[in-house]
């Protein structure tokens, strides 16, 4: 499984007031902690600053990498602010996110062009967000093939089905599900990502459900997600995932995270 630390976003009150104040040391510690969790790429977002996210995006991606030997998920809809923290980033990061949205999807696709960087592809277009199992699919398929005539290998995409809440339609939770396997198993070599805790939106007992799903959607073939590493219970949860899933020789993994008391939680 592919984990993309998730807390360096600013809409989390303490990382804004952090960036505003451009606080090494916080934002640093938090990059530190998600790696030593397990995150294989640690998520940067600025969102939040509209006007100034071009330049705090580059700040954090600086800063990250000054504190951890990690790539980063560049995490913006604006080219502009993806093109400045790519100035600056080491090795190959992470693009989150081309969609079908023509703006974003025009804009970012020079970007992305012929490289090698990790490139998430959300399921969204002007319609909307989809639904059901083929208005995933549709947007996928469309994703996919220009992104490989573009000369992107299809081992650096990751499909972002998009999860959306259970409490607004209880359909919502298996038609993603479904969508993740059927992407798969149309696309042998690709890869699936998805930020999963919106399932729970507007529920009780976020976390469980969360955790529940988590497992659910790696039997489906689910290979990567944007989480919380210091999340024991959702770690803890994958480890055991991807040993019912049989993506864990002689359950070795599993063995190791019994030893380590990582199902103490």
């Amino acid at each position: 499984m592919i984990i993309v630390g998730e807390l360096i976003n600013a809409s989390r009150k303490n990382i804004a007031t952090a960036i505003e104040s451009k606080d090494v040391e916080a934002i640093q510690t938090i990059a530190r902690d998600q790696h030593a969790h397990g995150a294989d790429y640690i998520d940067v977002n600025a969102g939040v600053f509209v006007t100034k996210e071009a330049d705090y995006l580059k700040w954090l991606v600086e800063t990250v990498q000054a504190g951890v030997d990690t790539p980063c998920c560049i995490d913006s809809p604006d080219p502009k602010a993806i093109e400045a923290a790519l100035s600056v980033h080491n090795g190959t990061p992470m693009i989150n996110s081309i969609s079908l949205e023509k703006e974003r999807y025009e804009a970012l696709l020079p970007i992305v062009s012929e490289t090698e960087f990790k490139i998430v592809a959300l399921c969204m277009s002007d319609k909307g967000m989809p639904q059901t199992v083929d208005e995933r699919l549709a947007i996928a398929d469309e994703l996919v093939n220009n992104l490989v005539k573009k000369n992107v290998a299809l081992e650096n995409i990751y499909v972002d089905p998009l999860v959306q809440p259970l409490s607004t339609d209880v359909r919502f939770g298996i038609e993603f599900l479904n969508s993740i396997e059927i992407i798969m198993k149309t696309f042998p070599g690709i890869h699936t990502v998805c930020g999963l805790s919106n399932i729970s939106y507007g529920l009780p007992e976020r976390k469980f459900l969360n955790q529940t799903f988590m497992v659910m959607a790696i039997i489906k073939g689910l290979d990567g997600a944007i989480v919380d590493p210091l999340d024991k219970k959702m770690m803890a949860a994958i480890i055991a995932g991807e040993a019912l899933a049989g993506k864990d020789e002689w359950c070795a993994n599993y063995l190791a995270a019994y030893r380590e008391k990582k199902f103490e939680v």
